[in-house]
Parts: C-alpha cells; structure tokens; sequence
C-alpha cells in the first residue's frame, strides 16, 4: 500500500491563488463583464489593508466568477485556463516545490485538492506529476456553455471526504501520510494524516496548529522558517 500525501494548492505551492488569476484574465479578454471586479474589489482592498480576511476576499471572487461563468464556452475558458498556468507556472514556493519532490522519490501517492476549477488544477499539478488531482468541476451544457451548476459539491467542500474517498479507492495506507495546508478550512484532512504541515497558516489554523502540536513552516522571502507550534 503506498503512502498518501495531500496538499492544498494555492497559496500553498502556488504563491497566488489559480482562480483570482483566471478571473482577471477572463475579464481582460472580455469574457466576464469588466464591473466583475467591483465584486471584489472592497474585500480586495480592506485584505490589502488589512482590515478583513483572505478568506471574504477569496469567497467573494468565487461568487463572482459562478455568476459570470454562466454561458462562457469550455472551450474559450480552457484556452485561456491554458494560458494562465503557462504564464504562472513557475511561481511556486520552494519549500512545497521541494516537499512534493521528495516525497515522490520516495513513492507516496500525491493529491492536490483545490476550490479552483478542476481545468486549471489539472493544467497547473501536471508540472509537479501529481497522481490525483481535486477541485471545482462545473457543469457544461450539450451546447459547450458553462451551466453555472456546480457538480460533486458536496465532495470538494469536504477536503476530509476526499482523502477518505482516495484512500480507499486508490488503495492507499495513511501510515506516515502527509498533509499540507494553509487555512482553517485544511484543518479536517490535516487531522487526519500522521505529519501535518500548517504552511504559511492564517491566524485560525496557526492557532488550532498550535494547541495540536502541529508543525508550522513560513517561507518569506528567501528564508524558510521552522517553528515549534507548542513553544
């Protein structure tokens, strides 16, 4: 049975996240309406600043993006999905890049789960040679044309279900399993494998790291910081 390792996606190997990046460039080309942004461009603002979360600003630009989504043709959202993780590829954080070299060389069996649409997650996870790969898949219509219905929600909304779901169907063992996450919404997967990475964590899940005992990494810059969550 091969060992399982499970990471998060943006923000956690990717210093961006895929779906703002897919926003911006389906409204640059026209695709969304340009006033898309006003969605989120408070949430965008008060997170720059400071005064609120990531996580509304994160949440707004999904809300945005599903209203929009609606009637664009798959195959104008693949190419421009195409082009977004080729311009963008590269921007990784090394201590992840590396973590998901490692582990390979020493054979687990590596998922990505992301609440970014699937295409991009795809498109972006086959560079690092995942074996399975999760996020948003919304529904196409016979006409080629997003539906604006969202698929398997109940699945990608649970990170926890889909490591059980892959455990099981892929035959995996969760002896020494890893995971690594960057909010509290990885908190249900990370309490589940053996070796839970809380990296660059918000303040939620640093806090629920520390009182866990679980091992927190920051990389700013170019330095990678190790920290004791129980000090």
């Amino acid at each position: 049975m091969k060992k399982v390792a499970i990471f998060d996606i943006d923000g956690t190997i990717f210093r961006s996240s895929l779906l703002i990046e897919v926003t911006e460039a389906l409204i640059q080309e026209e695709l969304f309406p340009k006033k898309t942004a006003a969605v989120y461009a408070t949430s965008f603002k008060n997170w720059i600043d400071r005064k609120d979360s990531y996580e509304k600003y994160i949440w707004d630009v999904v809300a945005a993006f599903e209203k929009n989504i609606v009637g664009v043709r798959h195959d104008d959202f693949a190419r421009i999905s195409k082009e977004v993780v080729n311009f963008h590829k590269n921007r990784v954080y090394r201590y992840t890049r590396e973590l998901v070299g490692e582990l390979k060389k020493k054979e687990y069996y590596i998922l990505a789960i992301s609440h970014s649409p699937k295409e991009l997650v795809d498109a972006f996870c086959k560079n690092f040679g995942f074996n399975k790969v999760y996020g948003r898949v919304y529904e196409v219509g016979e006409n080629g044309r997003f539906t604006g219905k969202t698929l398997y929600a109940d699945l990608i909304n649970n990170k926890a279900s889909i490591l059980d779901r892959a455990v099981q169907k892929e035959g995996l063992t969760l002896v020494n399993s890893v995971g690594v996450g960057d909010s509290e919404g990885d908190i249900t997967f990370l309490s589940k494998v053996k070796k839970p990475i809380c990296f660059n964590p918000n303040s939620k899940l640093y806090q629920h790291a520390k009182k866990a005992g679980w091992k927190v990494v920051v990389e700013r810059k170019d330095v990678i910081y190790i920290l004791n969550s129980k000090s």
